[in-house]
């Protein structure tokens, strides 16, 4: 999932846009960019793959100079993109996941339309979506006719000279929130990106709802609707703790799902621990609950990596893990630990990066807590998991079936005796003592919103 991030401000405002969109880069690995308008468009695009954002722009800001501004923070495509158009230049980022990109793209290049930012993937989404924009009878009309065309989901920023305009996506998969200080806008994925910045909330954008912000303010342009399915991954990983999304705080979601975990849980342990980050407030949850101390056995060398689970190559993914978590031996030898983790997507590095260390550092149990249930689905709106066959649970039901298994209803219902059975599969291929996920029900309970407000797609199958 990309995260996106605007600003309208009454000077230049290239330093809040670069600290702004800095503060999304837990969203996406690959790309990272800025634009700026003034007297004229200001554009910078970097590959940050191997490379911290800040480290990259911080030169290329000083260069630009104008009071509207747009940043992303990309998992796939090279963005923001400068368009030429009949509505007058414009620029725009993009976040979310477009399935049917190369189908559209293939209607467009029939009728005789072009593409400018080709790569080994083919068609740039964002340049798709802006050729959809100006294909409608205004500018408005066509960001609306977007979500009529697209399969996915994808939130919008879009700067003009006059101003920015911002569209949530209308399934509201992906948030998108405005904030704003002294009569200056911030538009952004994450509400993290506010606060030391001096932005306060001022509105959570509605699933659909477009609004227009320049020097009269802002603008309503469509309503969008109540409807709403978020991505429930938000709060459990994708996240940053200090964010809210509809109003819910990640980090208090996440204490709350180490409470659950720890009521319908009968180990004895001699510490609780988290896997950095994500799994932290998981576990401060889990020992607030049961009483057993919040411990350190693995900590994060948090200025040389990122997240291992956001690189789409799997050599990155393990280097990350590799590096990043150092064992604490004083703290591991001996002891029974209970580790919280969000979530178990392939399993790999939780097996091979992870609980091997801690075996290594003479632990005497390990149980594992993911805060969510077995991952069941690739997500269809956002670059999360990609395929059923990388899904750690799938590789489970292929073993016991000794077959590709359509039909995994049996494996999602936690009172089955073939979920029971799949979960002791993958326990034993991680090499944990013991290992018990998070019901669906409580973690949706954690979460605090009605279950048809969340988008469970990945682990469910229903959207």
């Amino acid at each position: 999932m990309s995260g996106i991030f605007g600003i309208v401000s009454k000077k230049n405002c290239a330093d809040m846009l670069l600290y702004g969109t800095d503060y999304h880069s837990h969203m996406g690995t690959e790309y990272g960019g800025m634009a700026v308008f003034g007297k004229q468009f200001y554009r910078s695009i970097h590959d940050i793959s191997k490379s911290q954002f800040k480290s990259k722009f911080y030169d290329d800001y000083k260069t630009m100079k104008g009071p509207l501004g747009i940043g992303v923070i990309s998992d796939r495509d090279p963005q923001p993109l400068i368009i030429g158009s009949r509505f007058g230049n414009f620029a725009i980022v993009v976040a979310g996941l477009i399935e049917n990109v190369n189908e559209l793209g293939s209607e467009l290049l029939k009728n005789g339309e072009t593409f400018g930012e080709m790569s080994s993937r083919g068609i740039n989404s964002v340049e798709l979506i802006a050729k959809l924009i100006t294909r409608g009878p205004t500018l408005l009309e066509g960001i609306e006719g977007v979500y009529d065309r697209i399969k996915g989901s994808a939130s919008i920023l879009l700067l003009k000279k006059e101003g920015i305009y911002a569209a949530r996506d209308r399934l509201g998969r992906t948030p998108l929130v405005i904030g704003e200080k002294d009569g200056e806008y911030a538009i952004a994925t994450e509400t993290c990106s506010f606060l030391n910045l001096g932005f306060r909330i001022k509105k959570y954008l509605n699933p659909g709802e477009i609004v227009f912000i320049g020097k009269s303010g802002l603008e309503e342009k469509a309503l969008g609707k109540k409807r709403n399915q978020i991505c429930a991954f938000l709060w459990i990983y994708t996240g940053y703790p200090a964010s809210s999304y509809e109003g819910i705080s990640v980090e208090l979601v996440r204490e709350r799902c180490g409470r659950s975990l720890a009521k319908n849980d009968d180990v004895q342990a001699d510490l609780v621990a988290g896997v950095p980050d994500s799994g932290v407030g998981h576990a401060i949850g889990y020992a607030m609950q049961s009483g057993f101390p919040y411990r350190r056995p693995l900590v994060k060398y948090t200025p040389g990596y990122g997240r291992s689970y956001t690189p789409p190559s799997q050599e990155m993914r393990d280097l990350v893990a590799t590096m990043k978590l150092i064992p604490v031996k004083e703290v591991i030898r001996g002891n029974r630990i209970v580790l919280c983790e969000d979530s178990i997507v392939r399993g790999t590095q939780l097996k091979n990066f992870t609980i091997k260390k801690l075996w290594e550092c003479g632990a005497r149990e390990v149980h594992i807590r993911p805060a969510c249930p077995p991952l069941m689905f690739p997500c269809r709106f956002a670059l999360s998991t990609r395929s059923i066959g990388e899904l750690v649970a799938r590789k489970a039901i292929r073993a016991l079936e000794r077959k590709d298994t359509k039909d995994v209803s049996e494996y999602i219902d936690q009172r089955s005796k073939k979920y029971k059975r799949m979960v002791d599969w993958i326990g034993k291929e991680l090499g944990a003592t013991t290992l018990k996920y998070q019901k669906i029900e409580d973690m949706v309970e954690a979460i605090g919103l009605p279950r048809e407000k969340l988008c469970l797609c990945c682990w469910r199958g229903d959207y």
